[in-house]
């Protein structure tokens, strides 16, 4: 898994200083060691999200990326089960 340099509290944090639109984005990034590009990015993840609701966000990609690997292992094991009682006929 790839090490995330800023955690959701530096993210949101930065957020919300350049919602408040006393500094220009580009001068927030250069100080916070980020591109211009992360923090849009960041922008369309989290929006005006609050630091509780960013860890809920990504306990919930956790768990939906869990739940996606159940079911393709599910799917493989019955097409595997279709493959053994199609042949035995």
């Amino acid at each position: 898994m790839k090490h995330k340099r800023f955690s959701e509290e530096q993210i949101i944090k930065l957020l919300q200083d350049a919602k408040k639109g006393e500094k220009p984005i580009e001068e927030l990034c250069r100080e916070a060691g980020c591109s211009t590009a992360s923090f849009y990015t960041w922008k369309a993840k989290y929006g005006d999200a609050t630091v509780d609701e960013a860890r809920r966000l990504r306990q919930l990609e956790r768990e939906n990326e869990r739940l996606l690997k159940l079911v393709g292992q599910q799917r493989l094991e019955l097409e595997g089960m279709k493959v053994l009682l199609g042949k035995k006929r």
